[in-house]
């Protein structure tokens, strides 16, 4: 149910919003720019006299013939001065080819990863990482049995994540929930295993943002690793916070000796990967994390195919039946994925952002606060809802500031903070058809709230001093 709402919210609000922009705004092309305008498409937003603009917009439009202030671009056109805007979304109509294009483009990936997983099954391969993490997660999932094949996809989706390697963690998650829906006595509901399960995989924790640190060196950040550290650190304190409210919901005692023992085991080892990365430059980040993340893909390839060779199965025929479940789950997802989709982008195009914006600036101006982290703040505010949007904000943050200053770094921690929740709740629970969310979303949410509180303190306490 609350999905439900949130998306019923989404529609309504973002209707509603339109609606006074088109009679109170002056945007009379709002409307069909929601349901068929492009991304890209320039929109008038306002016009107003020239008598009426201020003298220094008329001398830099006279100068230069079109002036940009923030997302608005200015110019002249006869005796009155024109303000447009770049849509930044495609309106409905295109967002559900899009929501259909992106499940055709994640069924290569799925079918091959989820080719390869069933080989790892029938070779036993995921039953052995089910030992292995079996102490940990038996503590952590006590609904699920010890040894149960989730185990194995769980950890296989918690590395690929803590690598940043969104292709394999996918998959590996998808695999992973429909383990759990196995045990599901309630098929419509999620089950208390797999609400662990997402809202540890949502909160995103990263060992390495390589996005982040590529776009910063693409537009030339005199230092593009500098948000290494701070990104790591927001994922942590969020997967912390998700981890922490699921268990207190779930009555799970955190403070058992084989948790806390596999937590400091694990933040050793990251500790020590941290320690050695600061020593590293950008490029030789770029690539320590590019020869690391796809060489582990490669070796874990490698591992499964011999582990089936050992075993003597059919190994080309259990890639195949893999496959097709790949497909099949693909698939599935579109329904979910149209109706996040239009609803984000409805949401975009209205305007809600802007407003909101506006809104928490005046509020922290009227507090007499330092407002510097509000201009990377959209970031922020349209992660949990997409992907791509939130890094087109960054770089948009990034071109208007800089790329060293406070809001371009603070805008670069928010985007590898965090993985994109309506996305993962739409992808996840749709694959397995769950209706009931239970308490999840706003775990996440709130899991979302402490990264951004922790990224505005850490921002504040690296960055401070640029501009």
């Amino acid at each position: 149910m609350a999905l439900s709402r949130i998306w019923s919210a989404f529609i309504v609000v973002s209707i509603l919003v339109a609606g006074i922009q088109f009679l109170a705004g002056g945007q009379k092309q709002i409307f069909s720019s929601m349901v068929v305008g492009k991304r890209g498409d320039s929109v008038q937003v306002k016009q107003m006299p020239v008598s009426a603009a201020e003298p220094s917009l008329l001398a830099a439009l006279d100068t230069v013939g079109r002036v940009k202030q923030g997302d608005l671009i200015y110019r002249k056109e006869a005796d009155k001065v024109v303000a447009v805007k770049v849509q930044a979304a495609n309106g409905i109509i295109d967002t559900c080819w899009d929501a259909v294009e992106l499940c055709l483009k994640l069924i290569g990936v799925m079918a091959l990863f989820i080719g390869f997983m069933n080989i790892a099954e029938r070779a036993g391969g995921i039953n052995l990482l089910s030992r292995i993490i079996g102490p940990f997660f038996t503590k952590l999932f006590p609904e699920v049995p010890k040894g149960h094949p989730a185990m194995g996809h769980m950890i296989m989706n918690f590395s690929a994540n803590l690598l940043g390697l969104d292709n394999a963690s996918t998959p590996f998650g998808l695999k992973a929930m429909q383990s759990l829906q196995e045990l599901n006595p309630q098929k419509e509901v999620a089950s208390n295993a797999q609400i662990m399960f997402l809202c540890l995989h949502a909160a995103g924790f990263n060992l390495i943002p390589v996005s982040v640190i590529a776009i910063r060196a693409t537009q030339h950040a005199s230092d593009p690793t500098d948000v290494f550290l701070p990104c790591m650190i927001v994922t942590f304190v969020g997967t912390m916070t998700a981890m922490f409210i699921v268990s207190l919901r779930q009555k799970i005692n955190l403070l058992q000796p084989v948790i806390i023992t596999w937590i400091l085991g694990i933040s050793a080892v990251v500790a020590l990967l941290v320690w050695y990365i600061t020593t590293l430059d950008a490029n030789a980040v770029q690539f320590f994390s590019s020869v690391l993340s796809n060489g582990l893909i490669l070796l874990v390839f490698l591992l499964i195919v011999l582990g089936g060779i050992y075993k003597k199965i059919d190994l080309f025929d259990a890639f195949i039946d893999g496959a097709k479940n790949g497909f099949d789950t693909a698939i599935r997802i579109i329904p979910y994925l149209v109706g996040i989709m239009v609803a984000v982008s409805m949401l975009r195009i209205s305007g809600t952002f802007d407003v909101i914006m506006e809104g928490i600036r005046s509020f922290f101006s009227f507090l007499g606060a330092d407002t510097r982290f509000v201009e990377g703040l959209p970031t922020a505010l349209i992660r949990p809802l997409s992907g791509g949007a939130a890094r087109g904000m960054m770089v948009s943050t990034m071109i208007a500031n800089g790329p060293d200053s406070f809001a371009s770094r603070l805008s670069g921690i928010f985007q590898g903070a965090a993985d994109t929740t309506f996305y993962v709740v739409a992808v996840y629970f749709g694959s397995v058809s769950i209706k009931n969310t239970r308490y999840s979303i706003g775990t996440m949410l709130l899991a979302d709230l402490a990264g951004i509180i922790t990224a505005i303190i850490l921002a504040y306490l690296f960055f401070g001093g640029s501009v």
